[in-house]
C-alpha cells in the first residue's frame, strides 16, 4: 500500500516537487528562445478568460449525402455492365437523403443479378470490418428498389463532420492563430473557438474557416451560344431569382440558374455555366463573365501536394500549385487531350482564370493568377488565403455560419481576476481552518495542499490543456476537496491516540486504516469525471479534466507526501506534533 522506506519516500517527494516547479515556472517567468529550461510551455487560457472568437458552423451533411446518392445512381449502370457485361435499362433516384434508387433491370434474370451485385459489391471498410452500404427493400419482375442502410448514413454523417473538424484544424494551425478549440457538436455542427484573437485578425480567420476550397480544372466548351448572357437573363426572369445583395447566395444562384437553363435544352449536353469576376469589378455581384464548362472533362484538386502564394511575371500575385503522384496523371491526361482549348481553374464555383492549353502539362504543376479591382497587397493577401486553404484541403461539405460571438479582452481579464480572487480566498480559508483545528498536523496538511496546487498547474502545463472558467472552478473545488483525505487520516490518528497508542504507531495505523475510505471516495468522484469527459463538450469537459487531475494529485499529496512529512518530523526530528 505504501513505500515503507522513508528515504525512498523523501527522494520521490523531492523529485516530484522539482519536476512540478520546472514545468510550472514558465507560467511565471518568461524564458527566451535561447534560455535553457526543461520546458517553455505555458497553460493555455480559454476563450472565456482571454477573449477571442467563437463561431458555430452548420455542416451541409445532407447535401453531401444527396450528391453521393446521385453519384451512386449515375455510376451503377456502368459499373454493373463492367462487372457482368450485361446492361440494365436505367437507374432512377428517390429520396436522396435515404439513398433511395430504383434499378430498372428489364427481366427477372437481371433482377436476380442486380440483387447479387448489391449484396456483394456495396460495402464500406471500417477499420478491419466491412459494412454493407446498400440494401434491397423491394423487388418486382423487372425492378429493384434499394436504399442506404441507416448505420451507413449515420457513419457517413459522422465522418463528414470529423473531416470538417480536421480540415479546419489544419487550416488554423497553418496560420498559427493561437490555441484553437475545434470540436463537433451533434451530427451536423462544428464549434470553432480562437482564444486571444486580435480584432484585426478576425476577418482573416473567418475567411480561412468558411472557404470551402473546392478546386477544379474544367475544360471550356467550344460551342458556347452567342446569346449566353441573354439566356442567363431570361432564366433569371423566368425563375424569379437573382444574385446579389438582395438575391441568392452564389452557390444557390449557380444551382438554380443551371437548373433553369437545362429546361431550355439549348445548351450542349453535360455543360454548366460558371462565372468569373470581371476585370475592375470589386465583387462578383458587381460584374461577372459567364463561362460554359464541360463537366465531363474535369479534374478535381483533392490531390494537390502543395500550394503557395508568390509573385509572377509583372509582379502579379499568383498561387502556385503542384499535384501529388496520384493527381499528376489525370491532370496530364486532361491537358494532353485538350491542347489548344481553354481550361478554367475554378475555386468554389468561381472561375479564377482560364488559360489556353498550349501543350500537355505532365509535371503536375501550374498557377492561378490573381486579379480583381483590389491593389497588389490586397490581391496577395487573397492569394495567401487561397494557398492556405488549398494546402489544408477542401472541406467535405459547405459550412453555414449559425452563430458568432466575440469575447472582449476586458471580459476575459475580469474573469481572470474573479477566478484568482475566488481561488485565493478559498485557499486561505482552508489553510486557516486546518492550522487552527489540527495545529501541527494542520501545518503538514497545508504544505501538502500547496504541493497539490503546484502539481495541478504542472500537469495542466505539460498536457497543453486549455484552462477555462469551469476549469478554474474545478481547481477551486479541488482546493476544498484536497484536505478531505487529511481530515479522515487525522481523525483516525486521534482515535488511535485516544486508545493509548504512541504517536508513531498512531500515525502508521491512521494512514493505513484511512486509505480504503479515501480511495473509495475518490474513485466515485473520478468515475463521475470520466463520464463528464466522455459525454461532455467544451466547458463541461474542461471542468472534468481539472477535477480528475486534482483528484489524482490530492490522493498523492495527502497519502504519500503528507505521510513522508509527518514521518520526517516525528521519526527523524522527534517532534511532538500537536493534533
Amino acid at each position: 500500500m505504501f513505500i515503507e522506506s522513508l528515504r525512498a519516500r523523501i527522494i520521490i517527494t523531492v523529485l516530484v516537487l522539482l519536476a512540478g516547479i520546472a514545468w510550472t515556472l514558465p507560467n511565471f517567468v518568461n524564458f527566451g528562445k535561447d534560455d535553457f529550461w526543461v520546458s517553455k510551455d505555458k497553460i493555455n487560457y480559454g476563450l472565456d478568460i482571454q477573449g477571442g472568437l467563437h463561431i458555430v458552423m452548420g455542416v451541409g451533411v445532407d447535401d453531401v449525402i444527396r450528391q453521393q446518392t446521385k453519384f451512386s445512381a449515375e455510376s451503377f449502370k456502368t459499373d454493373f455492365k463492367n462487372q457482368y457485361e450485361k446492361e440494365i435499362q436505367s437507374v432512377e433516384t428517390g429520396d436522396l437523403l435515404r439513398g433511395e434508387m430504383t434499378i430498372n433491370a428489364g427481366s427477372p434474370e437481371l433482377v436476380e443479378l442486380v440483387e447479387k451485385y448489391i449484396s456483394e459489391v456495396f460495402f464500406s471498410r471500417d477499420q478491419d470490418n466491412y459494412r454493407p452500404i446498400l440494401q434491397v427493400i423491394e423487388s418486382t419482375d423487372t425492378t429493384v428498389k434499394a436504399r442506404y442502410f441507416e448505420p451507413y448514413i449515420r457513419g457517413l454523417k459522422k465522418q463528414i463532420v470529423e473531416r470538417t473538424v480536421e480540415t479546419l484544424r489544419n487550416r488554423i494551425d497553418a496560420i498559427g492563430l493561437g490555441e484553437p478549440n475545434i470540436a463537433a457538436q451533434g451530427n451536423s455542427r462544428v464549434i470553432v473557438q480562437l482564444p486571444g484573437l486580435k480584432s484585426e485578425q478576425t476577418a482573416y480567420a473567418k475567411d480561412i474557416i468558411k472557404r470551402t476550397a473546392k478546386l477544379a480544372f474544367i475544360i471550356a466548351s467550344q460551342e458556347p451560344p452567342a446569346n449566353l448572357q441573354e439566356m442567363i437573363d431570361k432564366a433569371e426572369e423566368t425563375g424569379g431569382f437573382k444574385f446579389g445583395d438582395e438575391g441568392l447566395e452564389y452557390k444557390d444562384y449557380l444551382k438554380k440558374l443551371n437548373e433553369e437553363l437545362a429546361k431550355t435544352g439549348k445548351l450542349p449536353k453535360d455543360t454548366y455555366v460558371y462565372f468569373q469576376k470581371a476585370p475592375g469589378a470589386k465583387t462578383l455581384a458587381a460584374g461577372r463573365i459567364p463561362w460554359l464548362l464541360e463537366e465531363k472533362n474535369k479534374v478535381g484538386g483533392e490531390n494537390l501536394a502543395s500550394a503557395s502564394a508568390t509573385f509572377g511575371e509583372g509582379n502579379q500575385p499568383i498561387v502556385s500549385f503542384r499535384f501529388n503522384a496520384k493527381g499528376t496523371g489525370p491532370f496530364a491526361d486532361l491537358t494532353r487531350n485538350h491542347v489548344n482549348r481553354s481550361m478554367a481553374i475554378v475555386l468554389d464555383g468561381v472561375v479564377q482564370s482560364a488559360p489556353n492549353i498550349e501543350s500537355a502539362i505532365t509535371q503536375g504543376s501550374g498557377q492561378i493568377t490573381m486579379g480583381g479591382a483590389g491593389g497588389r497587397d490586397e490581391n496577395f493577401q487573397e492569394a495567401k488565403v487561397i494557398a492556405t486553404v488549398l494546402r489544408a484541403g477542401a472541406l467535405p461539405a459547405d459550412l453555414i455560419q449559425l452563430e458568432e460571438r466575440t469575447v472582449g479582452p476586458s471580459l476575459g481579464q475580469d474573469s481572470i481576476d474573479r477566478g484568482k480572487m475566488a481561488g485565493l480566498l478559498g485557499a486561505i480559508l482552508v489553510l486557516v481552518f486546518m492550522l487552527i483545528y489540527y495545529k501541527g498536523f494542520g501545518l503538514v496538511a497545508n504544505l501538502a495542499l500547496s504541493f497539490n496546487i503546484l502539481l495541478i498547474l504542472a500537469i495542466l502545463t505539460s498536457l497543453g490543456a486549455t484552462l477555462t472558467l469551469p476549469g478554474v472552478a474545478g481547481i477551486v473545488l479541488t482546493v476544498g476537496m484536497a484536505v478531505d483525505a487529511n481530515v479522515i487520516i487525522f481523525e483516525r490518528i486521534k482515535e488511535e491516540l485516544a486508545k493509548g497508542s504512541a504517536l508513531t504507531a498512531a500515525v502508521r495505523e491512521g494512514y493505513a486504516r484511512a486509505f480504503s475510505a479515501i480511495f473509495d471516495a475518490n474513485i466515485t468522484t473520478g468515475a463521475t469525471c470520466i463520464v463528464l469527459m466522455y459525454f461532455g463538450t467544451g466547458p463541461v469537459r474542461g471542468f472534468a479534466v481539472t477535477l480528475i487531475i486534482g483528484i489524482v494529485t490530492s490522493m498523492f499529496t495527502a497519502i504519500f507526501v503528507s505521510r513522508a512529512l509527518v514521518d520526517v518530523l516525528v521519526q527523524r526530528l522527534k517532534m511532538k506534533l500537536a493534533i
